[in-house]
């Protein structure tokens, strides 16, 4: 059952790109340039699941930067203060744009950041929607342009 197959390969692609946005050790850009020239999907689908999952992991990072001051100071608590702190100097001095940045590695630090910072959800959206779709874009016409 092709169509099965390719449910099931958009599938795995959404949730390594949804993984790899968040906390858990995913790659997806493995999965993303196998799936392109494996050649049974469309560059273009391959593009829109992965920025989905992408963004969508995301903003799992934003909602967990709105909790994240609740459990300051506790002693299992990931960063530092001095570490926090920083991180939301670093945040207030070049701002929402750091999230054009999402997309590299440790960018997702900035989406945690962004919602500490309590930085607009529509702002937000649009920024890492714009990132994370352009890496995947590029990712796409270099596998292309690399498979010749």
């Amino acid at each position: 059952m092709p169509g099965s197959t390719i449910l099931l390969q958009l599938a795995t692609l959404f949730a390594a790109a949804f993984g790899a946005a968040t906390v858990l050790p995913f790659q997806s850009e493995v999965v993303f340039v196998a799936l392109q020239l494996a050649g049974d999907i469309a560059p273009v689908w391959l593009v829109l699941v992965a920025s989905v999952g992408n963004v969508l992991g995301a903003v799992v990072n934003y909602v967990l930067g709105r909790w994240v001051e609740h459990f300051r100071g506790r002693r299992w608590f990931p960063v530092s203060t001095r570490q926090l702190a920083r991180a939301q100097h670093w945040y207030a001095r070049w701002g929402v744009w750091t999230l054009l940045l999402s997309w590299a590695p440790l960018g997702d630090a900035f989406t945690v950041v962004a919602g500490m910072m309590r930085t607009p959800a529509w702002l937000f959206l649009l920024l890492v929607t714009l990132a994370k779709t352009g890496r995947y874009a590029v990712l796409a016409w270099a596998t292309a342009a690399a498979a010749g």
